[in-house]
């Protein structure tokens, strides 16, 4: 069994989805959990007593990962909460969904801010923090099968997944002899609430359920948090700077 006792976690976008099942995870494995959020503040509060409620210490703190002035200011809080970081799951993201070629500039400029800038932004903030730790860190970064494979209306994400999984690589050769794990978990088609938003989800989700090789069971958040938890526990500490996918195999067809 997993123990993070005594470990102080960071989950960005945690109020919903994949975020809150990350944070939920690592909770009930004995770690501390900050919760970011952005709009939510209700769900984020909600996942908190959670946390709570497994006797474990839990925080709630807004900031858009988009803006370096927000990522700082969290880190404040992280440090004088905790004193100290030893999980960064780096969940949030936005974009919207739209062809590339309708994509104006602004759209372009406020995907990459909360998907790419906000992780160099996370990680610059972090390491500090996590290189105080007498344990290896780990920063875990969520991706999509965007960042490999062409989906309708969707190249604007999948391409931020893509430079996410590039940067993750960059840090895992720049910092990983310092004490930190740089990795990635690729995250299959989950049906979140953001998700089955997506232009032609319907058709996405019976392809996978067509192509998986995990029998009748569907993907859903708590296999990605379970991947994500195996990569924030010791057990990972010689795995640096691969991408993880968990999506029932749908991605070897």
């Amino acid at each position: 069994m997993i123990d993070l006792t005594g470990r102080a976690a960071l989950v960005t976008g945690a109020s919903r989805g994949i975020g809150r099942a990350c944070a939920l995870r690592l909770a009930e494995a004995g770690a501390d959990v900050l919760v970011n959020y952005l709009t939510s503040r209700s769900a984020a509060e909600a996942v908190a007593a959670e946390i709570s409620a497994l006797g474990r210490r839990a925080a709630v703190v807004k900031a858009d990962v988009s803006e370096p002035e927000d990522v700082a200011s969290l880190f404040e809080f992280v440090g004088s909460e905790f004193g100290k970081l030893d999980i960064l799951v780096s969940n949030a993201a936005a974009g919207g969904f739209r062809p590339l070629l309708s994509t104006n500039p602004a759209q372009f400029e406020a995907a990459m801010n909360t998907n790419v800038r906000a992780l160099l932004s996370l990680v610059q903030a972090a390491l500090p923090l996590m290189k105080s730790t007498t344990a290896r860190s780990k920063v875990i970064a969520i991706s999509s099968h965007g960042s490999r494979l062409a989906i309708p209306d969707y190249g604007l994400i999948g391409a931020s997944k893509a430079a996410i999984e590039s940067m993750m690589r960059q840090f895992a050769l720049e910092a990983g002899g310092s004490g930190v794990n740089f990795n990635v978990v690729l995250s299959g088609l989950v049906p979140t609430a953001a998700v089955q938003g997506m232009p032609g989800y319907n058709r996405l989700a019976e392809r996978a359920r067509k192509h998986s090789l995990a029998g009748e069971r569907n993907l859903n958040a708590a296999d990605v948090a379970d991947a994500v938890l195996f990569l924030a526990s010791p057990l990972s500490d010689s795995i640096q700077g691969p991408t993880l996918v968990v999506d029932a195999g749908v991605s070897i067809h």
